[in-house]
């Protein structure tokens, strides 16, 4: 039995550069992190004693006789791509619901392509390894209006600067701050649910079909992630990092009508009317989890306004998506 832990991410600048739309003409960067909320994944042997073949179970429970009839396309096309048609079972369980803007089906498949190499008794993949097969299960074989930040995020966990080339390479650079510093910028992040959640590729479809018209935007989005380096690696004032998240959200919804709502908007306000710097909704928009660049002496502030919100408190992790154990039972084994 093996069981991974892949965590999921948060993006503060630089998201829609890392779509192959935009960086195979533009070259794109994102400064992102990953979070210590994750996605957990058991796979096995199934023994053959069963009248299905395998079994995978999340949302639902899939009982098949052929591992071409799942129905999860990443576990499908995950067990297709290493070549295994012999029965396996496969549990997930995560910290944070799906369709929330946190990565959530990146993670899953670099966290099962983790799992699945390890039930292989595969030499241990890089992050980078992961991160690439990852994307190309989720965007070649799936066929999912995928970027590639998720997938590096989560796979090599840590706070980074992610650059992605024309050429397809991904070129990841950890951001290394003092301890001081780096606690006071986790200090500042409150990170809220809104109640509900988005299908994100229908609101990248939008973004994908505005580029031509909106790479001004998303040229003034990615400068903003040197910037943002800047105001980290610097000793001047962290709360320019939430002045800088304020003018990115401004600037990401105009990207697509569907980013974000009248409800999303009345939220917003209200955390900056109690003390937020700045903010916006993870991921593609439209719905999910609402990141803030909250001062420590404001926080009690901003959770009193949104009180009708769930709060989720986090840190960084460092660790990316990890074999939390591994024990192969012979007779599991495929004959």
């Amino acid at each position: 039995m093996i069981i991974s832990r892949t965590p999921y991410r948060l993006s503060f600048f630089g998201g829609g550069t890392d779509y192959p739309a935009w960086y195979r003409e533009h070259g794109g960067a994102v400064l992102s992190a990953a979070i210590n909320r994750y996605c957990y994944l058991t796979c096995r042997w199934l023994p053959p004693f069963f009248k299905h073949r395998s079994r995978v179970v999340y949302s639902l429970i899939e009982d098949v006789a052929d591992n071409a009839a799942i129905r999860h396309p990443a576990v499908r096309e995950g067990l297709r791509f290493l070549g295994i048609s012999d029965g396996v079972e496969i549990h997930h369980d995560g910290d944070l619901p799906k369709m929330t803007g946190l990565g959530t089906s990146s993670s899953f498949a670099v966290g099962l392509l983790n799992a699945l190499h390890r039930l292989l008794d595969h030499p241990a993949p890089s992050p980078m390894q992961l991160a690439t097969e990852a994307i190309h299960v989720e965007r070649d074989l799936c066929g999912e209006r995928v970027g590639s930040q998720d997938q590096t995020a989560a796979a090599f966990g840590g706070l980074n600067h992610i650059r992605f080339t024309a050429d397809d390479s991904i070129a990841v650079e950890p951001v290394t701050l003092p301890p001081e510093r780096l606690d006071a910028f986790q200090r500042s992040l409150m990170l809220f649910f809104t109640g509900f959640s988005r299908y994100s590729s229908e609101v990248v479809g939008e973004q994908l079909r505005n580029i031509p018209a909106r790479e001004r935007e998303l040229s003034e989005m990615a400068a903003m992630v040197p910037e943002g380096l800047r105001i980290l690696r610097g000793n001047g004032d962290l709360a320019d990092f939430g002045r800088l998240l304020h003018e990115t959200w401004q600037l990401k919804r105009s990207l697509s009508s569907r980013v974000s709502t009248p409800e999303i908007d009345a939220m917003y306000e209200t955390a900056r009317r109690a003390g937020a710097l700045g903010g916006k909704i993870a991921g593609a928009g439209g719905g999910g989890f609402l990141l803030l660049y909250v001062e420590p002496d404001r926080r009690a502030a901003v959770r009193k306004a949104l009180a009708s919100l769930l709060h989720v408190p986090f840190g960084i992790d460092t660790a990316g998506s990890t074999i939390l154990y591994a024990e192969t039972i012979p007779q599991e084994a495929p004959q």
